[in-house]
């Protein structure tokens, strides 16, 4: 399992978001996420953190919150643990990123972009400012199939296929 960062940089009842378009064979093509990426050699997830919203977005972090926790799994992709920051602090200017599109997006509009399915779990949580969290979330293709909560099992929504 690889070790990666996600981070939700936020602006009032903005959050910036990257549409990851510009990328062949990623297992993100199409979604909007936060921004992040995998560790280096020897970083703790802080600076890993640091140096991946530098390198995706031109900003330096002066202000961030350690959220949680993501196990995520797949039929389809290597497994990870995703190191969960939102980060309301920063300095400089956005430029434009290698690997889609930046855009700050309302809170509001966020739940009606394509995502995936688990996201909206995870930013529930980093919204209500719950406390440091593990959430366990497994997909078969782009379909949550299991999600828990600390170790505790989630009821999982219908879906309409």
């Amino acid at each position: 399992m690889k070790n990666t960062t996600l981070c939700y940089i936020t602006q009032g009842d903005q959050v910036l978001m990257l549409h990851r378009v510009k990328k062949e064979h990623d297992l993100n093509k199409d979604k909007w996420i936060g921004i992040g990426g995998k560790f280096e050699e020897n970083e703790s997830p802080e600076e890993c953190l640091l140096r991946e919203a530098r390198e995706e977005t031109g900003l330096t972090l002066t202000d961030y919150r350690y959220c949680g926790i993501v196990t995520f799994v797949s039929d389809r992709w290597e497994g990870e643990y995703m190191h969960l920051f939102q980060a309301d602090g920063f300095e400089g200017s956005l430029k434009e990123c290698d690997e889609g599109e930046l855009q700050w997006i309302t809170r509001e509009h966020l739940d009606r972009l394509p995502k995936w399915e688990g996201d909206r779990i995870f930013l529930d949580l980093m919204w209500k400012q719950a406390p440091f969290f593990s959430l366990k979330l497994c997909y078969e293709g782009d379909h949550l199939v299991y999600a828990a909560l600390n170790g505790t099992p989630l009821p999982l929504e219908e879906r309409k296929d």
